[in-house]
């Protein structure tokens, strides 16, 4: 198949290039090598495109001959403040309009677009003997005494965590996750509209080789491995116990794939993630013990605003892709520990 992919030069980007191109697909790719994501002056890669997908005209010609569009082109990170809002609706929410535009004009009538968990909010939650329970933001009051946990409106008592599935209701709680949602939402609008299909992958907390270092825009995992190659303990939050589940990197790049080869009918979301839920402690743990220490930090700190637990129920990619993560987290995180980290990408703010 001839693909067009954006943001090809990115994190999980250049791991979609390479099992594209390793299962025989003919790739073209395009990314706009923003500062945020690859340093003040980085050139693409060979065989990547410099082409922004706010650019309608560039995108019709790229599109000539494409029988499907897979979409990692974003701005990423949970937004630093509210400066970066603009940041995330040009280059994800404007950005993908434009896209979906230009695939109409050129008759191309199939999309993998890359989602996230972000865009469910907080997970699921049950109290003992009384089922779902639906939560809110969780109380100041308890964050600053170290009551982490959801609390069950009618007893008090500490609720747990269910796994979230796609049905589950969308409640973006950062700037990124409604941009992310706003991409979905004109997705499954412009398929509804031109009988096209779309294959939302709603990633998980990914990991894995070039990922950015630490900056605030990366993730927790980068964030624990440049402390612990500054020879400094990973500083964890809360209590350590928030629940999570980590895919790695090529195992978004395999879905992606199998979400290529196997066309779905209209406007469909998919967890992909691990299947093997894991805490944040349990993170840096394993990091930590990789590397040899320091051993981690949980601080009690906050902040207003954090998920508690999301972890990802897996089983509808199983059943519509044939998809099933390969990768261990405890084993995948243990090689991350040493795995390259890109040194300059991240090092800026989002720009407009």
């Amino acid at each position: 198949m001839r693909v067009l992919l954006t943001g090809a030069a990115g994190f999980i980007g250049s791991h979609i290039r390479r099992e594209l191109e390793d299962a025989g697909h003919e790739v073209a790719s395009l990314d706009l090598m923003l500062p945020a994501a690859h340093g003040p002056s980085a050139p693409p890669p060979e065989g990547v495109a410099r082409v922004d997908v706010r650019d309608g005209a560039a995108l019709d010609a790229a599109l000539h001959g494409i029988d499907v569009v897979c979409h990692q082109a974003a701005v990423v990170g949970a937004g630093v403040s509210a400066q970066d809002a603009p940041a995330y609706a040009s280059h994800n929410d404007f950005g993908t309009a434009v896209l979906l535009a230009a695939m109409d004009r050129a008759g191309c009538r199939r999309l993998v677009l890359a989602s996230s968990m972000v865009v469910y909010g907080e997970g699921r939650y049950r109290g003992e003997g009384r089922g779902p329970v639906d939560v809110n933001v969780r109380r100041t009051a308890d964050l600053d005494a170290g009551m982490f946990e959801h609390r069950c409106p009618d007893t008090g008592q500490a609720l747990t965590w269910a796994s979230v599935h796609e049905d589950a209701p969308l409640r973006p709680r950062s700037l990124y996750a409604a941009s992310k949602l706003a991409q979905e939402n004109y997705a499954a609008a412009w398929a509804a509209v031109t009988g096209s299909q779309v294959t939302a992958l709603r990633y998980h907390n990914v990991y894995g080789d070039d990922m950015p270092r630490d900056t605030p825009y990366s993730g927790v995992a980068a964030i624990f491995r440049s402390a612990l190659e500054a020879g400094q303990p990973p500083q964890v939050y809360e209590d350590g116990r928030q629940a999570r589940d980590f895919v790695h990197v090529t195992d978004i790049a395999a879905a992606n794939r199998a979400a290529i080869e196997q066309p779905l009918p209209g406007f469909v979301p998919l967890n992909i993630s691990s299947g093997r839920p894991i805490t944040i402690g349990e993170v840096a743990t394993t990091l930590a013990a990789a590397r040899g220490g320091p051993d981690p930090v949980v601080t009690g700190r906050y902040r207003p605003g954090d998920v508690r637990h999301i972890v990802a129920d897996p089983d509808r990619a199983r059943r519509a892709l044939g998809f099933a993560a390969q990768v261990d987290p405890i084993d995948g995180l243990t090689r991350f520990a040493f795995a390259p980290l890109r040194d300059s990408a991240g090092t800026l703010a989002p720009t407009f």
